[in-house]
């Protein structure tokens, strides 16, 4: 075992506080890792906060790292000493099971297991995630990091970016369709993004009309302020998808209003019980979908750093000093924040915890 160093959430109403805890020894198919990076994602501050309750403590959040490896078990064949890797959401999975054999390990029939939060398969400890100096994880759950990528904007890509893509993909999205997006932040803004490098052509539906020209600088087609009762219903009956990343209870039924027949609104942001309610008419009359997804599996996330390696998609990152973060969670919590913030590992390193 060796030690690491880490902040940590100690209780649901503490700030987040230096923390120093044992990661395992790897073992024949581990990988250890050192982090460089690590993006800051809304969900390490619904998990510190217990907002869902099922935080145990303590917890190190993060899971959108990006590091270097440091040493490999003896079965690991894909990586080597130095080379440079992401870690996401998930950190192992069952790997027999359809779901696991389909390569969408993220719905694992026995559930995955969460970078943090989530109990070990093998030992039952407790996963701590990436708000640390190093980590130990399954060969398959590590991802290559393809040559030329920015390693500090790409960290958000192993969540925000992958939990766009995967619903696009999935669902077919393509050139010739009309999305909209839901919302201006982490998500909504690589969901932007990244349909566009698939074709579609993009509205982002925003409720501040200062985010308009923001949107449109991060390539938005056209930009419709959801506030606005007049262009909402100009843009009725207008889409094939929304992809809606808003992380808060919002009414859904003035989005479906504005989909096509057989359109399809498609949850990535929202874990928690829609309210108000859906109006069944808004679906059972033009054939409507409400969807879900999560993130994405191993192979489809590689596949997404590659395209935003190819094509030079980036999330547009604040990088942040590790000592900083419980301000950034206060920030975050404000949506001041353009998109996603980064943290710096350095930081951790040069001031000992």
């Amino acid at each position: 075992m060796t030690q690491a160093n880490s902040f940590a959430a100690f209780a649901a109403d503490k700030p987040l506080a230096p923390f120093s805890f044992e990661r395992r020894a790897p073992r024949a198919d581990d990988v250890a890792i050192e982090i460089l990076y690590c993006g800051v994602c809304h969900s390490d501050l619904h998990f510190a906060r217990n907002d869902w309750g099922m935080s145990e403590y303590p917890v190190v959040p993060g899971h959108e790292i990006v590091g270097r490896v440091t040493a490999v078990g003896e079965k690991v064949s894909r990586f080597k000493q130095g080379d440079l890797v992401g870690v996401g959401c998930m950190v192992d999975s069952c790997r027999q099971c359809a779901a696991c054999n389909d390569g969408v390990e993220q719905y694992c029939l026995e559930g995955f297991t969460m970078t943090y939060g989530s109990p070990d398969r093998i030992d039952g400890t407790t996963t701590q995630g990436g708000y640390s100096d190093a980590i130990v994880v399954r060969e398959h759950f590590v991802l290559k990091m393809p040559d030329g990528i920015d390693l500090a904007s790409a960290a958000p890509i192993l969540c925000a970016g992958i939990t766009t893509y995967s619903p696009l993909k999935h669902y077919g999205v393509k050139a010739g369709h009309k999305l909209g997006v839901i919302g201006m932040g982490g998500l909504g803004h690589m969901g932007v993004k990244l349909a566009k490098a698939l074709g579609a052509e993009v509205t982002v539906f925003t409720r501040s009309s200062a985010k308009v020209e923001e949107a449109k600088r991060n390539g938005a087609d056209q930009v419709v302020v959801s506030s606005d009762p007049a262009q909402m219903e100009a843009v009725a009956g207008s889409f094939d998808f929304m992809l809606d990343t808003v992380p808060v209870q919002h009414d859904l039924n003035p989005y479906l209003n504005a989909l096509k027949y057989d359109g399809t609104h498609i949850l990535v942001g929202l874990l928690e019980p829609i309210e108000p309610a859906i109006e069944a008419f808004n679906l059972v009359f033009k054939r409507r979908v409400v969807a879900g997804s999560l993130i994405g599996g191993i192979a489809e996330t590689e596949e997404l750093l590659n395209l935003c390696a190819d094509q030079g998609i980036t999330c547009d990152v604040e990088m942040l000093d590790i000592h900083d973060i419980n301000a950034g969670f206060e920030r975050m919590e404000k949506g001041d924040v353009r998109y996603r913030f980064v943290i710096d590992m350095a930081s951790l390193k040069n001031t000992p915890v």
